[in-house]
């Protein structure tokens, strides 16, 4: 028996909870990993997992294995990389998830540099507005807005994104432009409902003082660019980051309106699983984001526009 395989595919029956899981990460067969299980059960002489047709659950004796069992692997892991640290470059592929806006617009370029720079590293994307789960997705990293999630995640914050409030000039022409946040009551408003809150529209005073302002919207969307455009089109107010509306912003097509009234501000991260064992390819690309964003952030209202990658035909 490999002890050492016995011992990784133990931990990762564990991780996942699944035999079939583990086997797929680990590109074997099912029963090479159940296989390999019980022959280090029976090494051992000892029950490490409670099998039933629903569940697994880890033994006393298991838990006590697996915890130290991993730290092996980590170490091992930790010992081989310090050796190889010196000459090691970005390769193989990186899994990346990100928002559809900010990573056909903003991402796309990036990625399209730093690739010509790697070229043994290949990009896997995954562009979804949906919440990720890195771990049990196999991604190595995400670019989030916001709240980086529920998970035990590391991340690091590579830019910031500035909400906007707006509306067409056709649209203000017709019913007038709201001077104070309350008369929104009066007015057709746009929301996005893939906020926690979607009719709930926070907003600052000029004395800092934080107010939330529930609004009857008319219209929804799980798409920002769609309501970027209904409100272009004349439907309504929105409230949008300035990553997605800035071009119609910069070219008149939306007015801002509630200036006086600060709107939250975001920051957008880079997330990734671990930091202890980050592989260089991670590394790199974050490093590289951080650095290309603190130089430029070609979302703002004020930055210049960045070419527009679609994925459209």
């Amino acid at each position: 028996m490999d002890r050492f395989k016995a011992v990784q595919a133990f931990a990762k029956v564990v991780e996942l909870g699944s035999f079939a899981r583990a086997a797929e990460r680990l590109g074997a067969s099912t029963s090479a990993v159940s296989r390999l299980v019980s022959d280090l059960e029976s090494h051992l002489d000892a029950r490490l997992i409670h099998r039933t047709t629903r569940r697994l659950s880890l033994t006393e004796a298991g838990q006590s294995f697996y915890e130290r069992g991993v730290q092996l692997l980590n170490d091992l892991e930790e010992a081989e990389g310090s050796v190889r640290a010196a000459g090691l470059s970005p390769k193989g592929t990186l899994r990346l998830t990100s928002g559809v806006n900010f990573g056909e617009r903003f991402l796309a370029p990036a990625i399209s540099e730093f690739a010509a720079r790697h070229r043994e590293l290949v990009f896997d994307l995954d562009l979804s507005d949906r919440a990720v789960d890195l771990v049990e997705e196999g991604f190595d990293l995400a670019i989030r807005i916001g709240a980086i999630g529920p998970q035990a995640l590391v991340s690091r914050r590579i830019g910031w994104t500035q909400f906007v409030c707006c509306a067409s000039p056709g649209y203000l022409a017709k019913h007038g432009t709201p001077r104070t946040p309350a008369e929104l009551a009066a007015h057709e408003c746009l929301s996005y409902t893939l906020m926690p809150l979607p009719n709930a529209w926070r907003f600052e005073t000029a004395q800092g003082e934080h107010f939330e302002l529930r609004v009857a919207a008319r219209h929804r969307a799980n798409s920002g660019r769609m309501l970027t455009a209904l409100a272009t089109a004349g439907t309504g107010i929105v409230i949008e980051p300035d990553f997605i509306v800035a071009p119609e912003v910069r070219s008149g097509a939306l007015v801002r309106v509630l200036q006086e009234y600060a709107l939250p501000r975001f920051p957008i991260s880079a997330v990734y699983p671990s930091r202890r064992h980050l592989s260089a390819k991670v590394r790199s690309f974050v490093d590289f984001l951080a650095d290309r964003f603190a130089r430029e952030q070609p979302w703002g209202l004020d930055a210049t526009p960045s070419p527009v990658v679609t994925s459209d035909p």
